[in-house]
């Protein structure tokens, strides 16, 4: 087996490769999306402009509920509704940029345990593992 020697003494030791690759890659993926989003002072400006205007925008509908709305109030709230919608968007681009490096990263990672267990098929039809897998001659 292509396991490392870390586990190599334990009886699950392919599960708990897998499982320390998965939680290492967990955590670079976020470390990833913290620079490449969470950090930058345009996504932080994003996210303020969004809120700015998704209270303004509360505000100005709860004002014309109350009162008869003009002409110049209704076309103020879809600027401001078509500015909140424009920001929207940006900030799923600039989310979108960091979600295709992170799919870099995990094709990579895939890659990484497909030819670290390249060969290694599980037990089958043992009743001592935990969740046995039926063997596919006998059914």
């Amino acid at each position: 087996m292509a396991t490392p020697q870390i586990f190599s003494s334990f009886k699950y030791s392919n599960s708990l490769t897998i499982m320390a690759i998965s939680f290492c890659t967990a955590i670079v993926c976020e470390a990833i999306s913290w620079l490449l989003i969470f950090r930058t002072n345009s996504y932080k400006s994003l996210c303020f402009s969004i809120d700015k205007a998704a209270k303004k925008l509360e505000i100005m509908k709860t004002e014309s509920s109350a009162k008869i709305a003009k002409k110049s109030k209704i076309k103020k709230m879809d600027r401001v509704e078509t500015n909140l919608k424009e920001s929207s968007h940006d900030l799923s681009l600039f989310k979108f940029k960091s979600s295709i490096v992170i799919a870099l990263v995990v094709f990579v990672v895939f890659s990484l345990l497909n030819s670290l267990f390249l060969g290694f098929s599980p037990p089958r039809g043992t009743s001592s593992n935990l969740f046995p897998m039926p063997d596919p001659k006998t059914n």
